[in-house]
């Protein structure tokens, strides 16, 4: 099992009150059958970060499995940081940022990038470069001290270029919080 999932699953009974089992238990007595709803439900009714609910449903409905993630995110977080595994660590900081922004992140591996939603998509994260983490952005206003999108990515208004260090600054977590907060429908 990979270190930090491990970890995780360790830390759930300090973090929620109660052992993995017993969520487990209570995610399958909920009645809920789809993958998201299960993540909402715990996270509306009980408190959970995205990538902990995702933890006990993956665990809900494979006992063992211990993924932490969908089924297939692995591989496609690997293909994505395949000789730039240098950002994996900062792509794991900010992730771990966005997810305290509220119960209601939904974080969505795709092909060449990650999704990040609320009730809309908010943002983007994408290992652009070897060195060098792409946040895209969805702002409803202008704002001229960041860059334009552009050609980068039609979903996206904004874009900062994370190159050359270890964390996100205060700045990008900022202007991810930001925008965040304008997805609601």
């Amino acid at each position: 099992m990979d270190p930090m999932v491990k970890k995780m699953f360790e830390s759930i009974e300090e973090k929620y009150g109660k052992p993995v089992s017993e969520w487990v238990e209570l995610v399958k007595a909920s009645g809920l059958e789809k993958h998201g709803e299960r993540i909402n439900f715990l996270k509306k009714e009980h408190g959970f970060s995205h990538g902990f609910a995702n933890l006990v449903v993956h665990e809900a409905k494979n006992p063992g499995i211990g993924a932490g993630t969908k089924p297939g995110d692995d591989e496609l977080l690997e293909a994505q940081f395949k000789g730039k595994e240098d950002l994996r660590k900062l792509y794991d900081l900010v992730i771990a940022a966005v997810e305290k922004f509220g119960p209601d992140v939904d974080v969505s591996v795709k092909k060449n990038y990650v999704s990040l939603r609320r009730d809309v998509q908010f943002g983007i994260l994408q290992p652009s470069a070897k060195s060098r983490l792409d946040v895209g952005l969805v702002l409803k206003e202008d704002d001229s001290s960041l860059e334009k999108a552009g050609s980068f990515n039609s979903m996206c208004s904004h874009r900062i270029r994370l190159e050359g260090i270890e964390s996100p600054d205060k700045e990008t977590i900022g202007w991810l919080k930001k925008a965040y907060e304008t997805a609601k429908r």
